[in-house]
C-alpha cells in the first residue's frame, strides 16, 4: 500500500474528496467502537451520525489541503448558504488535514454558529485548537452519554372515534391511512401517463 497521507491529495474534484475524507473518518470512527450512519441524501446539515449507548451524535466532517501563507492548514467551516452551523444541527465537527493524515475532533460549543476559517499547525507547539488533535475519546465519552435507563417508547394503535373498526370496507381507506391515499393516488397517476 501506498503513503495514505498522499491518497487524498490526488483526489482533484473538492466534492470527491470531501466524500473520500466522510468514509475515511467513518472507517477510522467504526474502528474505535463507534456505530456510524449517514443521512440519507446528504440534505441534513451534518454528515455522519455517531452512536454507542447514548444519544445520536451529528458529525460535520470537513478536509483541506490548503496551506496558509504563514504556515500551517487553514480549514473554512461554512454551512449553508456561506453561513456558520446553526446551535442543535452539528454536535461536533471533524476536521481532516489531508497532507499530515491529523484529525480534529472540536466540540459544536468551542465553534459556535459564526462562520470562521480555523489555522492548524500540526506538530508546532503553541496551536489554538491543538488539544483536539486525534481528540477520539471526546466522540466516545459523548456518544455514551448519561444512563437514563431504558428508553420508553409509546405508542396508539387505536382507530378515530370517526372511523370503527366496524366501518371498514374492503379496499377504501379510513381517516387513520391519509398517507396511503396520498400515495395511491400518486402512483396511479404516473402509471397512467
Amino acid at each position: 500500500m501506498t503513503n495514505r497521507r498522499n491518497l487524498g491529495s490526488r483526489i482533484q474534484d473538492p466534492k470527491e474528496r470531501g466524500a473520500w475524507a466522510e468514509l475515511y473518518f467513518m472507517a477510522l470512527a467504526a474502528g474505535h467502537g463507534l456505530r456510524i450512519s449517514s443521512p440519507y441524501g446528504g440534505f441534513a446539515s451534518y454528515d455522519v451520525g455517531l452512536e454507542t449507548t447514548g444519544p445520536i451524535l451529528r458529525v460535520q466532517v470537513k478536509c483541506t489541503l490548503c496551506r496558509h501563507p504563514k504556515g500551517g492548514y487553514s480549514v473554512s467551516i461554512r454551512g449553508p448558504k456561506y453561513r456558520g452551523y446553526a446551535r442543535g444541527t452539528v454536535d461536533f465537527f471533524a476536521l481532516f488535514i489531508i497532507p499530515t493524515d491529523d484529525w480534529f475532533i472540536i466540540p459544536y460549543a468551542v465553534i459556535g454558529k459564526r462562520y470562521a476559517t480555523l489555522h492548524f499547525t500540526p506538530g508546532g507547539k503553541r496551536q489554538k485548537h491543538g488539544k483536539y488533535r486525534e481528540a477520539w475519546n471526546l466522540l466516545l465519552e459523548a456518544a455514551q452519554g448519561k444512563d437514563n435507563g431504558p428508553l420508553e417508547i409509546r405508542a396508539c394503535s387505536e382507530l378515530p372515534e370517526t372511523a370503527q373498526a366496524g366501518d371498514k370496507k374492503q379496499g377504501s381507506l379510513t381517516a387513520a391511512q391519509p398517507n396511503r391515499k396520498i400515495f395511491r393516488a400518486l402512483f396511479q397517476s404516473t402509471t397512467q401517463k
